[in-house]
């Protein structure tokens, strides 16, 4: 009797033994991530899903769904949560011309990422900027130089943006075929570059050629290359507000590309669209339309506030909202948000991840690169230390915390320019310092007489990101947040020909900037001067070492450099006609892709150059670099493309790059690629693109400018 009622307990237990062994289908990691996406779904109310739609999404205890925070940045190292690797302003890993080195950039900031989110969620914090989805890269255009958010792009040129903003996204969001170690965002789609004091109501006009060339061109080549998120901007497109837009997000971005991933919106676009652009009558039909159109997740509550009485107006149903949360979802899933931590192949990132000697010799390596020598008279660098032993470091930005940092930023221990040149130094030389000037006063200087007595003079001048950048943000900046032209405080202009004046030893400039500034004006007061942009928290000893010759400058100017605004359209303008180095062949500061060394190169063909290509060929160039001067150095190959003789083709265009390192003396091997695809252009009436036949010109030089090398060569189509 005993043993029966045992038998008979057992089969009573054994359904609540297995329900409490058997885990829901969305927290299986065995499961594939659809499944799960498909089985949590089914689980959430109708409320429950529209909570989650806002980037502050709201927990659901019931479901053990922690609260999160989706809005996180790491534009050049992990922003706005304390501390942090921080890399140069990515204008300036731009100038780098590295992508591999940028993917080690963004491999770093993940690292330190689920580093800080391991450490913050184990303590039960749920913080904003410390979550592992963020907002970047920013792939947009810098069209033009006025544009204060330039500073966080990679530069005017599409082909460069596409590939090192690909760089990044494969760093940031790593190799594992089943996890994210975080998520990147593609920003901010589309034709979104200014005027920054508008940016929540300007119109972008632009037809479709500009469009498909231009504009989309890096998008497009992120979409294909996994990128997890696209972010819609504040901005219309040819009247469409960006994020309610059919064009932009049903037909080409989700129809057209097939993006599987995520739209979210810049932070209160969807309240623009019914307040500013005046597109949509109320905030109901606006979450409606971004819906439809393909929108995610919103950066404000509008969607989690509206969505639910769009729905019972009808103008959404039930599965649109299934829809639109499922990608979120599946992004959470793929970040392991929903399994056990020790899973997930980044547990183990801890303190030590973060700030650590090898992440912080790497930001010095990359400061190192992006540097531009752009004046080098008579050779006078770099610096001998026991040809000099004392040495003045002045200026208005030489100790500048906000100049070395940029924007979008993290927060910890930075090295100025005087700490970087002192500590080159060392302890036998001597080293004054002295402020100079201010931002206004154009009479009043200090240090002169003490620069009088130095054997040299390091003048650190230029902006800060309080004068170039976001709206709101550069609360300096005479455009909100934009410049009104390309000049340096007149300030430091004054001050520099002051010191010219008074000083008769080697001055050398140096100047922190974002953008294009009017280096013509403190040219003939310096005898050599370096742009060093906002290089970070390792800028002082990455310009010490350019100084004194540990490295041999190697950077880039990833823009053209006009000479006057008036040589440029109207701002508001979208047009590509008379911009860049693509479409304006006129006299220029410095073109697009220069930059000086301490040595020389000579380009020499190693292999048979094929002269006629069809549409699935692949160009393929061997070239040898020599290096015909005294110093080790890198040289960045580029390769050009000129255009047969058709109507709005560019005056010609890069389309590969690579650097390499050659010691003196020596020579190196590179070889460019280049699909013919790549060539195709936009045809307007066939709404395709289009490979047009005829002669065409390989150039490889080191600028836009520079052709050391000429190949022509014929494309017969087809």
């Amino acid at each position: 009797m005993r043993n029966r009622f045992i038998r008979l307990a057992f089969i009573l237990l054994m359904p609540l033994m297995a329900s409490a062994q058997q885990k829901p289908i969305y927290k299986d990691p065995k499961q594939p991530v659809e499944v799960r996406v498909k089985d949590l779904l089914s689980r959430l109310t109708i409320q429950e899903k529209i909570d989650l739609l806002g980037y502050n999404s709201k927990a659901v205890p019931r479901l053990g769904i922690p609260a999160y925070n989706w809005w996180n940045e790491a534009l050049h190292g992990v922003a706005r949560a304390g501390e942090a690797t921080i890399f140069p302003q990515a204008i300036g890993m731009a100038a780098t011309f590295n992508d591999d080195l940028l993917k080690q950039v963004s491999t770093v900031i993940s690292t330190e990422a689920r580093a800080k989110y391991n450490l913050s969620t184990g303590m039960g914090r749920r913080l904003q900027y410390m979550g592992l989805t963020f907002w970047t890269p920013n792939i947009n255009i810098f069209r033009d130089p006025r544009w204060g958010r330039g500073q966080e792009t990679y530069g005017e040129d599409p082909f460069l943006t596409s590939r090192m903003g690909a760089a990044f996204v494969s760093g940031l969001q790593g190799n594992d075929p089943n996890h994210l170690k975080a998520s990147a965002t593609a920003k901010h789609f589309a034709v979104h570059s200014g005027p920054e004091a508008g940016r929540h109501e300007f119109n972008a006009v632009v037809d479709e050629k500009d469009l498909r060339e231009t504009y989309l061109y890096s998008f497009k080549y992120l979409v294909d290359g996994g990128v997890a998120s696209v972010m819609c901007g504040y901005n219309r497109l040819n009247n469409e507000p960006c994020c309610t837009s059919n064009t932009l997000l049903h037909d080409i971005l989700l129809k057209e590309w097939k993006f599987k991933g995520q739209v979210v919106t810049d932070c209160g676009a969807l309240d623009d669209i019914y307040l500013r652009h005046k597109t949509e009558p109320d905030q109901v039909v606006v979450a409606a339309e971004a819906i439809k159109a393909g929108v995610n997740l919103d950066c404000s509550t509008l969607l989690q506030n509206d969505v639910l009485a769009a729905v019972k107006r009808g103008l959404l149903k039930n599965s649109d909202v299934d829809r639109a949360l499922s990608a979120s979802l599946r992004t959470q899933f793929k970040l392991g948000f929903y399994d056990d931590a020790s899973l997930s192949p980044y547990h183990a990132y801890g303190a030590d991840s973060v700030h650590n000697t090898q992440h912080i010799a790497l930001a010095r390596k990359v400061a190192q690169q992006s540097m531009v020598l752009l004046k080098n008279d008579q050779h006078i660098l770099p610096l001998s230390k026991s040809k000099y032993s004392s040495y003045m470091v002045i200026g208005p930005t030489s100790t500048s915390y906000d100049a070395l940092i940029g924007n979008y930023h993290g927060a910890g221990k930075v090295v100025n320019f005087v700490e970087g040149i002192t500590a080159a130094v060392g302890p036998a030389a001597r080293v004054e310092y002295d402020m100079g000037a201010d931002n206004r006063d154009t009479t009043h200087f200090g240090g002169i007489w003490a620069a009088g007595n130095a054997d040299v003079t390091i003048a650190v001048l230029g902006l800060s990101p309080v004068y170039e950048g976001e709206e709101g943000d550069a609360f300096l900046a005479a455009g909100g947040g934009d410049k009104l032209n390309i000049d340096l405080p007149a300030s430091h202009i004054a001050f520099l020909k002051k010191l010219r004046h008074d000083v008769k030893k080697p001055i050398i400039a140096v100047v922190t900037a974002g953008s294009d500034v009017d280096i013509n004006a403190i040219a003939p007061y310096a005898d050599a001067v370096i742009l060093a942009w906002y290089p970070g928290e390792q800028g002082g000893n990455a310009l010490a070492d350019i100084l004194f010759g540990d490295v041999s400058p190697s950077g880039h100017l990833p823009v053209t450099f006009y000479k006057s605004l008036s040589d440029l359209p109207e701002y508001h303008n979208y047009n590509m006609a008379g911009r860049t180095y693509r479409y304006y062949n006129g006299p220029v500061q410095y073109p697009f892709g220069f930059g000086m060394s301490y040595t020389t190169f000579e380009y020499a063909l190693s292999n048979q150059f094929k002269d006629t290509y069809k549409l699935n060929d692949t160009i393929s160039v061997t070239v040898n670099v020599k290096n015909t001067g005294n110093f080790n150095g890198d040289e960045v190959v580029q390769a050009y493309i000129k255009y047969p003789s058709v109507e709005r083709m560019p005056y010609k265009e890069l389309k590969a790059f690579k650097r390499v390192t050659v010691n003196k003396g020596s020579v190196n091997t590179v070889t460019i690629k280049i699909p013919v695809k790549e060539l195709r252009k936009w045809d307007l009436y066939k709404r395709d693109w289009q490979l047009h036949k005829g002669n065409y010109q390989l150039v490889l030089g080191s600028s836009s400018a520079d052709e050391k090398l000429t190949v022509p060569f014929r494309v017969e189509g087809i």
